[in-house]
């Protein structure tokens, strides 16, 4: 995987963001800390026992082999884009540059804004529930508590963003320090304590490759996939990364590597350290990890560090979505108000408040998180996993587009298939009311659009000019 250097000055691969206002004041340190501390949070703290559940037993440990597989694939579709179209927004962007500016590409950008308004508020409220859950093995929690706590870590987190991103760049360094610490503890404790009788002892039947063992892989992998999401947060802030040509694919390989490791590393600490029987039911299976080996002072502290990580992942994530109605806006897509940048702090004041409003309405109403990890996928997948990675075939048909590349996917288009074929196999086990549900939200965007379009007189009731088509 090559990707082609570039200097302090603009880049010569990439068309220049009409998104000028934005400050391009983020690195490959703070760009790769941000996406890595959006990819942990609090997803592996409680996905590790649901896969564990799932899957019954140590072999659930190739569902994140396979989860990282796809986020490396996924990555290499999502590295290509990034450095080719270094804007804010991301998929937003993409969409609308590989099917048409002018045409289908309207459509689809439009389905990403709209599946983005109902899956960011879920992905916050996920993170905000996970977060009160925790709290709980410090604190007893009553079910209004524990709205309270998801409510209120949204509300903080809302303050902190609201500043310039430089200085949110710099919280971001504190917050991966903490998830660097907290991770080489878990690791440490359990290399020292770990148990390969009960890290390598399977149930009767656990590798038989029958119809329910692939059955259980999908559910699981759905879990495992979820928490390596945010591997191309760096990508929705396209626009604030110096030398992105160079440091959007380098932060998300780097990412990616760099979680992959530590999940395998976490999953088998547990298995190594706790019986899998009663690790699969635990609901805080880290902190149980902590007190099992050093006592409760020790896992109380552990606790408190995982919240923290929850934290730092909420912060990126919010950090990374509020930009993308900010782009859809600035382009005319996405009502006037979302493009509205602080005057004085240089960052889309609007598009935050309103995505952390949103955030805290559904951390309040909300309430499994395992239900609210499957309806994420589930309407990520079809617009902006597959939809965007099948545009990049299509788009790779002309060669004279791909000829200035930053960078360049190794072995196109097998790792851009190979995702397409991961993606479905994931999406097909999310689960019936998901897969109905996500379909539903589509297919009333559709409808949505084709008013809106209608209203104001563009594509498909307006016929474009194909000379002013761009891609």
């Amino acid at each position: 995987m090559k990707v082609e250097r570039g200097g302090n000055t603009p880049s010569p691969f990439i068309s220049q963001p009409p998104s000028s206002s934005l400050v391009r004041g983020l690195g490959l340190r703070e760009a790769t800390a941000l996406n890595m501390i959006d990819m942990v949070g609090i997803g592996p703290f409680v996905t590790m026992a649901l896969v564990i559940d799932i899957m019954s037993g140590p072999q659930c440990i190739i569902a994140w082999v396979l989860g990282a597989f796809l986020a490396l694939l996924d990555g290499m579709v999502w590295s290509e884009l990034g450095a080719k179209w270094p804007e804010a927004g991301g998929s937003f962007v993409f969409l609308r540059k590989l099917y048409g500016e002018h045409g289908l590409g309207k459509l689809f950008s439009f389905l990403f804004i709209w599946q983005t308004i109902f899956q960011a508020p879920l992905v916050i409220a996920s993170g905000s529930l996970g977060f009160a859950e925790h709290v709980e093995y410090l604190i007893p929690l009553s079910f209004l508590g524990r709205k309270v706590v998801s409510g209120a870590l949204v509300v903080l987190l809302t303050m902190i963003l609201y500043r310039r991103i430089t200085t949110a760049g710099r919280i971001s360094m504190i917050f991966w320090t903490v998830l660097l610490l907290t991770i080489g503890w878990i690791l440490f404790a359990g290399a020292t304590h770990f148990d390969s009788h009960l890290a390598f002892t399977y149930p009767a039947n656990a590798w038989s490759l029958s119809p329910v063992f692939f059955i259980v892989l999908g559910q699981a992998m759905g879990k495992s996939v979820y928490s390596y999401l945010g591997y191309y947060n760096v990508c929705h802030l396209g626009s604030e990364i110096r030398e992105p040509e160079r440091n959007i694919p380098r932060s998300m390989f780097l990412s990616i590597g760099g979680i992959a490791v530590i999940y395998l590393g976490m999953q088998l600490s547990i298995l190594g350290t706790l019986p899998w029987q009663s690790a699969r039911h635990s609901d805080f299976v880290f902190s149980s990890f902590f007190e099992h080996i050093y006592g409760n002072s020790a896992a109380d502290v552990g606790t408190v560090l995982i919240l923290i990580i929850a934290a730092a992942s909420l912060f990126s994530a919010m950090l990374g979505y509020s930009r993308i109605p900010y782009a859809a806006a600035k382009g005319g897509e996405f009502f006037k108000v979302f493009a509205k940048v602080h005057p004085t702090k240089q960052f889309p004041n609007v598009s935050l408040l309103v995505l952390g409003a949103f955030a805290f309405v559904f951390s309040v109403f909300f309430d499994r998180m395992s239900d609210v990890i499957s309806a994420i996928l589930a309407m990520r997948i079809l617009i902006q996993f597959i939809g965007q990675t099948v545009g990049l075939i299509l788009w790779h048909r002309d060669r004279k587009r791909t000829e200035s590349l930053p960078y360049r996917m190794p072995f196109f288009p097998i790792p851009a298939i190979l995702s397409i074929l991961i993606w479905l196999f994931v999406f097909y086990f999310t689960g019936l009311k998901f897969i109905v549900g996500a379909t539903t939200v589509i297919g009333i965007g559709v409808i949505v659009y084709f008013i809106w379009a209608k209203f104001r007189g563009e594509w498909p009731w307006r016929a474009e000019d194909p000379a002013l088509v761009k891609y």
